[in-house]
């Protein structure tokens, strides 16, 4: 008898837990995320070597999204005005306008490049991140070696609104 009371229990529950999940507003981009634990924006970039090549899950606002493909997202850190690029393929994932503000949980593989440019690709450069309101450009508009880049190489995300 207590078997059957259990398992009427449990049944009985089982709608409210759907509902919940039904109900949620969350968005899921790519290949949404898996890793067990989120890494702190602000640690990432303290320590951005120490991170590379490894598959890290970050959480932070969205406070920059491409403007012509949705092929980055930049979220902001735990730490005022730093922020973190999470980069996608092109056509892959396409982050739309609309999630800036909302939080954003986003995974992948954490990279740097090195890049060197010619001074027209550096100017060009410079105008198409001003452009996309994105962060800093990685050079200046003189060209020349630039310093590493680094972000995140994303497979998936999950917005979860504001």
């Amino acid at each position: 008898m207590r078997k059957i009371t259990l398992m009427l229990m449990l049944a009985s529950l089982l709608p409210v837990a759907s509902s919940a999940t039904a109900g949620s507003s969350a968005k899921i981009f790519g290949k949404g995320v898996s890793a067990p634990d989120t890494v702190l924006i602000s640690d990432v970039l303290a320590h951005p070597d120490a991170y590379v090549g490894k598959t890290i899950r970050v959480t932070g606002t969205a406070v920059g999204v491409c403007k012509h493909r949705g092929c980055w997202v930049a979220l902001a850190s735990d730490v005022e005005g730093e922020s973190l690029r999470v980069k996608v393929k092109d056509g892959e994932i396409v982050f739309p306008p609309e999630i800036l503000g909302e939080t954003v949980t986003a995974e992948g593989t954490w990279t740097s490049n090195v890049i060197t440019l010619k001074p027209e690709e550096a100017k060009h450069a410079k105008k198409h991140v001003a452009a996309e309101g994105g962060d800093k450009p990685a050079c200046s508009a003189e060209g020349g070696t630039c310093k590493t880049v680094y972000q995140l190489s994303g497979t998936g995300a999950v917005v979860s609104g504001k």
